[in-house]
C-alpha cells in the first residue's frame, strides 16, 4: 500500500486509520493495532512539524507492505533532514521545544516496534522504517 497525502495535521488521523484498516487483514490484537497506530501518528507527526515545519505544500509518502505476520511500514519527507540522528533519537530530545514537544516520538517507536530504521539528511528529507511481526492470535478460551 502506498499513500501521499499533504502535511497538515489533519492526515495524521487519517494515515493512522489507513494503515491500520489494511494491516487488519492480520488479525492483530488491539494491543498490536494501538502499537501500530501509535508510532505511524508519531513519525507522520515527526514529518508535518519537524520536516516540513508545517508547510502544507509538502507530502508525507506512506509504504506498508505485509509479508507473512510481519508489517513494514515506510514514512517518508523531503523536508529539512536531521544531521544528528542519533541525538534525535534520545528521550525528551526535540528541535522544536517552543512548541511544548514532549522528545518522545522516537523512543515510543522504538519501544513499540521490533525495528526502527532512521535514515536522514539536511537538506534532502527523513525515512523512518519500522518493522513489527505480529503474533498469530489465539483463539479465546472458555
Amino acid at each position: 500500500m502506498r499513500l501521499e497525502f499533504s502535511s497538515v495535521s489533519e492526515n495524521e488521523s487519517f494515515a493512522r486509520v489507513a494503515v491500520a484498516a489494511f494491516v487488519s487483514q492480520l488479525d492483530p490484537t488491539m494491543a498490536e493495532l494501538t502499537d501500530i497506530k501509535t508510532v505511524v501518528s508519531e513519525a507522520v507527526t515527526n514529518a508535518i512539524i519537524h520536516g516540513y515545519e508545517s508547510d502544507p505544500s509538502q507530502k508525507v509518502v506512506i509504504e506498508t507492505v505485509i509479508e507473512g505476520h510481519q508489517v513494514e511500514i515506510t514514512i517518508s519527507d523531503s523536508g529539512v533532514g536531521m544531521d544528528d540522528i542519533e541525538a534525535a533519537r534520545q528521550p525528551l530530545f526535540t528541535s522544536k521545544p517552543e512548541l511544548e514537544r514532549s522528545g518522545m516520538g522516537f523512543t515510543i517507536m522504538e519501544n513499540f516496534m521490533d525495528s526502527v530504521e532512521i535514515t536522514s539528511a539536511p537538506g534532502v528529507g527523513t525515512t523512518v522504517k519500522l518493522v513489527k511481526r505480529l503474533k498469530k492470535n489465539q483463539p479465546l478460551k472458555n
